[in-house]
């Protein structure tokens, strides 16, 4: 009996976590952008994989599956578009903006059930991972606060001069809508060019996001994702705000 054709994909060994990942235009087309399986979740690979326009994706009980899709889809800070409703939402609602001040209760959140899925990506190894990523200063977080209440916040992994968006969530209208304009504004006075938020959605698409090849978006990051940029916390600028003028698409 047929059960459809097999994929056979390259094997990471996870003994070798800074060995080069396969080239991402071998990944293939269906699904889109799997690229390779097995290796580690280690600070090492991890870093390895981002500078290299490739990031981990599987569920639990599957092996570690490492994907590079096509096309891919990025939001250039200076370009995330912060619309009148957004504006009257930062100017009204007293919300305070944090980087780096609660990691693991951002990736918790993100990590919890979600109206439109059933599970989750964001398994118990992943959290783990991004943790360590953490507290070696390569992932960071944006909170968004009512009061002493954690209500938004997204987080991702910085290499070089490129962030690299994971995962966000809401417990209140716009709140993650705030984080992502907080931490652009921050990005483009910072002078990093780009943000990898790999799928394009509509809402991200919404916000100034773009869909482009993958093999501009290799040639993009091959730069910036390399720069020395120094690992450690992130602090908001106090004098830095998303409805300071001219730092944005107008909308």
């Amino acid at each position: 009996m047929s059960h459809g054709p097999q994929i056979t994909l390259p094997w990471l060994d996870p003994e070798h976590p800074e060995a080069p990942f396969p080239d991402p235009a071998q990944a293939l087309r269906e699904p889109n952008g799997l690229l390779a399986a097995g290796g580690d979740l280690s600070v090492p690979r991890l870093l390895n994989a981002y500078r290299s326009g490739v990031f981990p994706w599987f569920e639990a009980g599957q092996p570690i599956l490492w994907w590079s899709p096509d096309p891919r889809a990025v939001l250039e800070p200076s370009r995330f578009r912060l619309h009148r409703s957004l504006k009257k939402a930062i100017r009204n609602r007293g919300y305070t903006v944090s980087f780096d001040r609660a990691f693991e209760a951002v990736i918790d959140a993100c990590a919890g059930p979600r109206d439109y899925a059933d599970g989750t990506w964001i398994t118990t190894s992943m959290q783990r991972a991004y943790i360590a990523l953490h507290r070696t200063g390569h992932a960071h977080s944006v909170e968004v606060w009512d009061g002493p209440r954690l209500i938004g916040g997204l987080y991702g992994v910085a290499v070089g001069r490129l962030f690299c968006g994971e995962s966000m969530f809401s417990r209140e209208r716009d709140a993650s809508k705030i984080a992502l304009a907080w931490l652009c504004r921050h990005l483009v006075a910072w002078g990093w060019p780009l943000v990898d938020v790999q799928m394009e959605t509509e809402h991200l698409l919404n916000l100034g996001a773009e869909a482009i090849p993958r093999g501009e978006f290799i040639a993009r990051i091959r730069e910036i994702a390399q720069e020395p940029v120094e690992p450690g916390p992130w602090r908001t600028d106090p004098t830095l705000s998303p409805l300071d003028k001219g730092w944005h698409s107008q909308t």
